[in-house]
């Protein structure tokens, strides 16, 4: 089964679009939880345990692990999942983005040694620094195009003009197509050749979102901030959902991971995650039309 039909079928049997990001952050974590070498898996096996009836994927954040250390827990995090809920699919976000050889080796790293079902990558570098990833056909390649930080227009923003038609844009008056329109383009018209990409759209642009899903059409989205960076729920449903009511992986982290600071920390994430699971799932037209 290829990430696309896993993501399909995680839709479907678990009836949302939510994704919970597993960022653990120490300094965040509620006493309950053990210190030790395992801490930080046991905090995600129990967030994991609470909230796996409520997601479509769940994604670890590789850098919360690694600045520590701890990359033996994601590998343990990743596999405890693929044990016990593997119809759940894995991303890892790592946001890899380097020359052709080197992301050969970030490519193995995310596939072979952590065997997730998806990756983000960034496209900064051109094609060459992304085939090695597409190279896996049943994998998800995560492309980030138009992403939540407010940073982010600085550059994706920046509106381009082809050479030729430069003066005569300028003349008319004309604007050109921004970097990350640019971006969705070029993915879904020369680079989806495996069916097997998808793209980052921040939960805090849903303008833009809709003008991608318009040149894009079913493409999945990775949808991040819709949690504390604080997207519009029903903005960003209504902009980027397909006509079948889903193509979102909606994802939030901290305001799931630590609903509570207290022993009723899983207990409190599931509470969140069935509550935005649940907001989500009021502005989908499928799930709608259903009830």
């Amino acid at each position: 089964m290829s990430f696309i039909q896993q993501l399909q079928a995680a839709w479907q049997s678990s009836d949302s679009l939510l994704c919970i990001g597993l960022d653990p952050d120490l300094e965040r974590f509620p006493q309950a939880v053990a210190s030790g070498n395992d801490s930080i898996f046991s905090f995600n096996r129990a967030i994991i345990d609470a909230t796996h009836d409520l997601v479509c994927a769940y994604k670890p954040q590789i850098a919360y692990f690694s600045a520590l250390g701890a990359e033996r827990q994601l590998e343990q995090t990743i596999t405890y999942i693929k044990s016990t809920y593997p119809h759940i699919p894995v991303i890892l976000d790592a946001k890899r983005g380097d020359i052709g050889s080197t992301a050969v080796q970030y490519a193995r790293e995310a596939f072979v040694r952590y065997q997730v079902d998806a990756v983000t990558v960034n496209p900064y570098m051109g094609f060459d620094s992304v085939q090695p990833f597409l190279e896996y056909q049943d994998k998800g390649v995560i492309i980030l195009c138009k992403t939540s930080n407010s940073g982010a227009a600085q550059l994706q923003e920046v509106e381009l003009q082809a050479q030729a038609q430069e003066v005569q844009a300028q003349q008319s008056g004309q604007k050109g197509e921004p970097v990350y329109e640019y971006i969705a383009r070029l993915v879904a018209e020369k680079w989806n050749f495996n069916h097997n990409c998808l793209l980052v759209m921040g939960a805090t642009w849903p303008q833009q979102v809709a003008r991608v899903r318009s040149i894009v059409g079913d493409m999945p989205f990775l949808v991040p901030g819709a949690g504390a960076q604080g997207g519009d729920i029903a903005s960003i449903v209504q902009a980027g959902q397909t006509a079948q009511g889903n193509g979102l992986i909606i994802s939030a982290s901290r305001s799931i991971l630590y609903a509570s600071a207290k022993h009723d920390f899983a207990e409190a994430a599931r509470t969140q995650a069935a509550a935005l699971k649940n907001a989500i799932n009021q502005h989908r037209t499928k799930h709608a039309a259903a009830l």
